[in-house]
């Protein structure tokens, strides 16, 4: 008889969907079938049932935190049942033990970390039994049977057990000492908080608050460009001026002297260029083109995107989500034409079909045996749902991924791209730039038929030498921008390229490729635990660095715990020992060295650290669980500022000079409003408040400061 070992419970369930079964009390009793001849049970991890042991759990001195202690290097790093999810631990165990379990089948997620979840498990349970690795990458009934038939030896994954076994101890040397130092450095330069530092989170974090310093320090200046409005025999366009490729003019005269120069004068086409281009459908989806795209699309969050593509792979509609590759091997190249006809029934995507290729089989755009590592692209499966009955979240991303299959079997967009000089009295030029869609190709697929981008120009058919004249000359004024702060896509995308901003034709090229910050399954986490530790805060989709993320990264400085390279060699050579391609040891011989190097630096540094400019009772009071306090205005009796406190308004000097002057919020049963509150401390009188209520009295007053006393004053 045999135990399965699941991640999730509902991955359990739908592993058991194609047998007949029983649920019992945290497992599934499988009948005997061809698959199991005796029977099975099948059980199921919750996510991360085992956890590393806390440092005062391998050192009872590693308890206190000081520098004296660190950097802390366990002599073994050990794992331990999380209370939480201790029940199903022992379901588990007591499975793994009965005698009539000969075998068992690891079942968790394909990839390093579902590896390391159920290995763990066992090698906790204390049971060593013969194991069979289950590896699939979608949850249909027939990749489930198909499995199962074919299931490997644990030898064939035991090198991703390896990586992971060392990224989650490395992670632990570097996340548990750095974070401690910056915490009781931080503490000795009087700003009291937890500050949590790690491998992945820390560089992630620098790229942010990068921009936001390069958007503080950015000063906008104005500039002035001159568009001239063309009719050449009767073709109407418009171009900009220009000198050296340099369109923007410093000065206002200028600009404003060389549009009254052209009003009216001659004009003719002096050059006429026109570059044809191909552009080839998008890659099928990884995990993190999706998010990018999602996000660009419908704004979700990366962590959004994943947990809704998840639940569509778990009721067995897509492909394994966490795949970092856009590629498939041929045999799931070969099932594309089943799922096309399929997605074909669907009256949403009918107006798509037949299309114009019917087979991508050779086409090494998408078919590529080589670039397919743990799991293939995100694909739909040829279990289609009728799309009209899933959720909005999910059909949003469900659609996002059978519109890439489908726009893969569609032919090259096709453009021309025109630029035009025009020189208005032999003098001046002025350039104009447009294009022309020669072939729609997948974009019909994808940006919907005969749609234009809001960019788009199009210019009318000119020769060169044709002439004409300069109908209107005008200035337009502008100011230069500040880098715009990142989308949470872009964020994501930023990740995958270990922090290079690339140019789209670059991004292209790039966001199929195994590299960067993270792993697929891993960059939503990470972005997710910046905004649960107050490093970053997001707004209407775009991403800000908090003051305490600024005060850590400004802390850390240009030490290699904040460097994307580094993270990205370190990923790197992760999944070298995975591939059996480098030594864990040697990698972690490393990771302690790199622990040790990080509290050396931060101790160094932390004697030039200059916080004078921060409030530290003020930032005190902003940190997360504290109540953040709005002023009201300025103090009546010192020069301290009246804040919101809540119940009341009272000063913010409090604290520092116990000033005792506060402004009640409530008056005879009335609330002062912030509004009203702001008018008394200018000296001014409130609006006119209705409804106090003294005794059997109601009245309307409004009501000021007299004599530093509230009083209320009645309208004749």
């Amino acid at each position: 008889m045999k135990v399965l070992i699941a991640e999730k419970p509902d991955q359990a369930m739908k592993l058991a969907a194609p047998f007949t079964y029983k649920k019992r009390d945290g497992y599934i009793e499988v009948a005997p079938n061809s698959y199991f001849p005796n029977g099975a049970y099948f059980t199921w991890a919750v996510g991360h049932i085992c956890e590393l042991l806390a440092p005062e759990e391998y050192d009872a001195s590693w308890k206190r935190w000081s520098v004296t202690t660190l950097p802390m290097i366990p002599q073994a790093f050990q794992y331990k049942v999380t209370k939480s999810k201790a029940k199903q631990f022992n379901v588990i165990r007591g499975l793994l033990k009965r005698s009539e379990i000969k075998e068992i089948i690891h079942a968790g997620d394909a990839g390093r970390e579902g590896e390391l979840i159920v290995r763990t498990i066992i090698k906790v349970a204390g049971v060593r039994k013969p194991m069979k690795r289950l590896w699939i990458s979608s949850l249909t009934e027939k990749a489930v049977k198909e499995g199962f038939a074919n299931l490997r030896s644990e030898a064939d994954t035991r090198n991703l057990y390896e990586e992971a076994y060392s990224r989650a101890c490395a992670d632990w040397l570097v996340g548990m000492n750095a974070s401690r130092i910056y915490t009781i450095l931080m503490k000795q330069h009087g700003i009291s908080d937890v500050f949590s530092a790690g491998r992945v989170q820390t560089p992630t974090l620098a790229l942010v608050v990068k921009r936001e310093k390069e958007i503080a320090a950015f000063v906008s200046k104005p500039f002035w460009e001159v568009i001239a409005k063309f009719n050449i025999d009767g073709k109407r366009y418009e171009g900009k001026w220009h000198r050296e490729q340099e369109t923007r003019i410093d000065h206002a005269e200028m600009a404003a002297k060389i549009a009254a120069f052209c009003q009216g004068k001659p004009a003719r086409v002096k050059e006429l260029e026109i570059e044809r281009k191909e552009f080839h459908p998008p890659y099928l989806f990884n995990l993190s083109s999706l998010q990018a795209t999602a996000n660009r699309a419908f704004k979700f969050s990366p962590k959004k995107t994943l947990d809704v593509a998840q639940s569509l792979y778990t009721k067995g509609y897509l492909s394994y989500p966490r795949s970092d590759s856009s590629f498939v091997t041929k045999g799931e190249a070969a099932g594309f034409p089943h799922i096309l006809e399929q997605l074909s029934k669907q009256t949403t995507y009918q107006s798509y079909f037949p299309t114009p290729i019917a087979s991508i089989l050779t086409n090494k755009r998408y078919v590529n045996e080589k670039k397919v590592t743990d799991h293939y692209a995100i694909i739909p499966t040829e279990q289609v749902p009728n799309v009209a009955k899933l959720s909005s979240d999910e059909y949003k991303i469900y659609d996002l991924v059978a519109k890439r299959l489908i726009a893969a079997h569609y032919p090259v967009a096709i453009f021309d791209y025109t630029t035009v000089s025009t020189l208005v009295d032999e003098r001046a030029t002025f350039i104009s730039k447009g294009k022309q869609q020669i072939q729609e190709g997948w974009r019909r697929v994808l940006y919907g038929e005969g749609k234009e981008e809001e960019e788009d120009v199009l210019l009318p058919l000119l020769e060169k030498g044709e002439t004409g004249y300069v109908e209107k000359a005008t200035v337009k004024e502008g100011k230069t921008q500040p880098p715009k702060r990142y989308t949470e896509g872009q964020l994501i995308t930023l990740m995958k390229t270990a922090g290079k901003v690339l140019e789209d034709e670059q991004l292209e090229k790039v966001l199929h490729k195994t590299e960067g910050l993270g792993t697929e399954a891993t960059r939503a986490g990470i972005i997710t635990m910046l905004k649960d530790r107050n490093y970053i805060s997001v707004q209407k989709n775009q991403v800000f660095a908090t003051e305490k993320g600024i005060l850590l990264v400004e802390a850390i400085g240009d030490q290699i715990l904040a460097s994307p390279e580094m993270t990205a060699r370190w990923e790197q050579r992760l999944g070298e020992i995975g591939q059996g391609q480098a030594d864990a040891a040697m990698f972690m011989e490393q990771a302690k060295k790199l622990a040790a190097k990080i509290v050396e630096h931060a101790v160094t540094q932390s004697a030039t650290w200059d916080f004078s400019q921060i409030d530290k009772e003020q930032y005190q009071s902003r940190r997360p669980g504290k109540k953040e306090f709005t002023p009201i205005g300025a103090c009546k009796k010192c020069e301290g500022q009246i804040v919101d406190k809540g119940t009341f308004y009272g000063c913010s000097n409090y604290t520092k000079t116990k000033c005792d002057f506060t402004l009640s919020k409530k008056i005879l049963g009335k609330t002062i409003s912030q509004a009203n509150a702001k008018k008394l401390l200018k000296g001014e009188l409130t609006s006119l408040i209705k409804g106090f209520k003294k005794g059997d009295k109601v009245f309307d007053a409004k009501l000021g400061f007299t004599d530093n006393k509230i009083q209320f004053i009645f309208e004749k």
